[in-house]
């Protein structure tokens, strides 16, 4: 008998959620399968079988455990049996099998071609209930378990109906709740911490997008042939904002104390949608890497914050965030700074609008981008001085080449 403990998320984590069980008490695991969920504030992990054997849970989803508490044991005498199934929550709650009870219901039923009379046979299936002496009820009482695409095939027909202009619509007044867990909880409390701890402000602008655009069109097909990843739109404000940091360094400043801390490296987080609510994993030294680099980083930790498999250290000890809210199509938004940090650029979505260019109004593709920071410690001429910057780069992403300054300016250095 093995027993699997929590591990620690972090040194100042003692305690977690047990988020949810791949595996029933009494499964049988294979080695190295995947059994359990655990969230604490700051990340998520997962519980691994050391050794093959009966699953012995000692604490049920929802339980609030400490570190270094007993999970569940493991009975390696039944190591090499018949596993159990390895599911994922997403799958455990997708498939449900029928209940022995049910089947038989269904079993007994008067077996009647009008119960199911509106069911498509495709020819080869209708040939082979008829070489096998199999009715449409004998099929659909032998089914032993129900899939989310057998469910979802009959949810799309609904939805597909014609609705009649007589058909009253039902009206619910039901509420649903659910607990708050961990991660979303110290998010919530760190928000209202920025709000009442910071002088926040926000800064706006706005960037013709046409240059990025084209050089992503001219590109993409040799960019994707070379570097087997596609060029996207955050791997050139990432590039950029770290140019603008070097020419703005209190943007990249943050106070502990009654210091203010400057790093001269740029680690930038940039904000992920996950299942388990904003995460935000930070690319390191994005002042040394190139457009590639940058999204090949931002991949991988983004794929890593949605499956729950990043690491504590990979979201901690950025410098500077970028979050993208035109993603979700916001067109205007003030984001909020991610302490200790003091500022975030905000991205918003890409809009055709008329625009005045050389004396002559021309549709260009515009995105509103804007800063908030922290005033204790970015003057405002820093905060509208960066977000020019910016602006300047993306409009010719050549600028990114010579430290966010004009390539004719320096070869006539002036």
């Amino acid at each position: 008998m093995i027993e699997i403990k929590i591990p620690s998320p972090g040194e100042s984590i003692s305690e977690v959620e047990i988020a949810s069980w791949f595996v029933a008490d009494g499964d049988i695991v294979e080695k190295d399968q995947e059994i359990a969920e655990v969230e604490s504030d700051k990340a998520t992990l997962t519980l691994i079988a050391e050794e093959g054997g009966k699953v012995q849970i000692a604490a049920q989803e929802g339980d609030t455990v400490a570190v270094g508490s007993v999970a569940c044991s493991i009975d390696t005498s039944f190591a090499g049996k018949a596993p159990a199934s390895k599911v994922t929550p997403a799958a455990a709650k997708e498939e449900k099998p029928v209940k022995a009870t049910e089947k038989t219901a269904v079993k007994e039923a008067p077996a009647s071609s009008d119960n199911f009379k509106d069911v498509k046979i495709s020819p080869v299936a209708k040939n082979l209930m008829t070489e096998n002496n199999l009715s449409v009820d004998d099929v659909i009482a032998g089914l032993q378990r129900l899939s989310k695409k057998d469910v979802q095939a009959v949810v799309d027909q609904k939805k597909s109906a014609p609705v009649l202009p007589t058909q009253s619509k039902e009206i619910s007044r039901e509420v649903k709740r659910a607990k708050m867990s961990n991660l979303r909880k110290k998010l919530a409390a760190r928000l209202v911490s920025v709000k009442n701890e910071t002088a926040m402000l926000t800064t706006f602008n706005e960037v013709d997008m046409t240059a990025v655009m084209e050089l992503r069109k001219k590109y993409q097909k040799k960019f994707v042939e070379t570097h087997d990843i596609k060029l996207g739109f955050m791997s050139f404000f990432t590039k950029a904002a770290s140019e603008a940091l070097k020419l703005h360094p209190s943007v990249n400043s943050m106070i502990d104390g009654n210091e203010i801390v400057t790093p001269e490296y740029a680690d930038i987080a940039i904000a992920v949608q996950t299942p388990k609510g904003l995460m935000v994993p930070v690319i390191r030294n994005t002042e040394s890497l190139g457009l590639a680099d940058i999204e090949k980083s931002l991949m991988n930790l983004a794929n890593k914050a949605r499956t729950g498999k990043i690491s504590l250290d990979e979201m901690t000890g950025g410098t500077f965030t970028i979050t993208n809210g035109g993603v979700f199509g916001s067109l205007m938004s003030t984001p909020i700074i991610n302490p200790p940090q003091s500022g975030i650029l905000g991205m918003h979505n890409i809009v055709q609008r008329p625009i005045a260019v050389n004396g002559k109004v021309e549709i260009r593709p515009m995105m509103y981008i804007a800063l908030s920071y922290d005033h204790r410690v970015i003057d405002g001429k820093d905060s509208v001085g960066f977000l020019v910057k910016i602006k300047e780069m993306l409009e010719n992403p050549q600028k990114m080449l010579f430290g966010g300054k004009d390539p004719d300016s320096l070869l006539l250095e002036i």
